[in-house]
This record gives structure tokens, sequence and C-alpha cells, in this order.
């Protein structure tokens, strides 16, 4: 078990600023992310999304483009993917098929790094609970993505607030979750996000669980 939520996060992958690809950029936690991003180090972000419309563009407009398009086209993954450093995927709907559609249009374009969401209890970890098939699609998916060559980190938070705070835990894989009946801010989740995608190595091919502490 750790707490990286008194890091400072790093700014840059390496002596270039890094590129990330925000796959379901509308996301309530991705759209965190963006500001954190772009508030916090000089990463060039690519925001990917369905309906580019529905977002608003987000201040530092030099350091941002927009791509509408859909994760399952895998023609467009692939030509959003060219020259990025990190992929960071916030998705919902079809799982278990984006993660298989972005493993494969990583691996063709040489893309290594992945963070993607998925959600507490898709191992039995939470003490006490079985979540059942309603976890299969987020289960399936991190199966895809742990047999998969790429530096991935897997990111499993508790159930999500809105609080204007950076407050979080992590536990790993095989090990039971920590108080799973507290909320944890979509802002803590997008901390780590932001840590994860701008500082080299940090738990590539973890599976973390995220908690609140307080």
């Amino acid at each position: 078990m750790s707490d990286m939520s008194d890091q400072e996060p790093r700014c840059s992958l390496s002596k270039a600023a890094p590129k990330v690809l925000i796959l379901g950029a509308h996301g309530q936690i991705a759209r965190v992310a963006t500001d954190l991003f772009l508030e916090h180090t000089d990463a060039r972000l690519t925001l990917y999304l369905r309906k580019a419309k529905r977002l608003k563009l987000p201040g530092h407009a030099d350091r941002v483009r927009i791509i509408e398009g859909d994760v399952l086209d895998s023609k467009m993954l692939e030509s959003a993917l060219a020259g990025q450093d990190v992929v960071y995927a916030n998705l919902a709907g079809q799982l278990e098929q984006q993660a298989r559609c972005i493993v494969q249009a990583m691996n063709k374009t040489g893309v290594k790094r992945l963070i993607f969401i998925s959600s507490m209890g898709i191992y039995d970890e939470v003490p006490g609970e079985r979540h059942g098939s309603i976890l299969d699609p987020y289960r399936k998916a991190a199966s895809v993505i742990e047999a998969s060559g790429l530096a991935y980190s897997i990111l499993r938070p508790a159930w999500l607030d809105d609080q204007d705070v950076i407050d979080y835990g992590t536990t790993q894989k095989g090990e039971a979750f920590k108080n799973a009946s507290k909320t944890v801010s979509r802002k803590s989740v997008a901390d780590l996000v932001v840590k994860l995608a701008t500082t080299p190595g940090l738990e590539d091919r973890r599976s973390l669980g995220i908690h609140g502490k307080s």
C-alpha cells in the first residue's frame, strides 16, 4: 500500500515536453486531468472524443489539439497515436473491444505507455463484497491490457465524488482494497494520472486501487 498524493508531479518524460493522448477526453476525470496537465506540467495534449463540440477548448490552447473520433476506428486511432509518448484512456461502453483496439494500435505505432481507468472490485479485492458480472467488461479489458507487452498502469478507483481535494492512497493488485466505503475525488484520480504520465517507470505493469484517505 502506498500514498502518492503528497508527491509533486514531475514535468516531463524527457528533455522534450511529453505528448499525451487522452481517449474519452470529455469524461469527468479526463477533464480534470486535462486541467492539471496544463496547469502543472509542460505536456502537449491530444484530446480524442466522439463529439468534439461537447468539449470546451481549455486554456493553453497552443498545447492542445482535439480529434473527433471513435476508439474502435483503428485507422483514426493509429493516426492519433503517431508521435505520442503516453496514452491515457478514460472510457465507457465496449471496454474489452476498446482495450483490444488500443493495444493493437499502440503495438502498431510503437507507443508503449498506457494508463487505463477501470473500477475497484475487478479482482474481488473489496473485503466482504462480490460485484459479479456487472464488472465483467472491466475485468475483461484489464485482462487484455495485462496480457499485452505494454508499460501499463490500470487504475481502480473507489466510488467517486467532485470535491476539490487531492487526498488518496493506493493498493496493489493482490492487496485488499482499503477504505472501500469512502469516496475518492475525481481530482485525486486525475492527480495520479498526471504523476504516472510524467514520471518514467512509475508503477509500470501495475494495477492500482485508489481510495480516499479521509
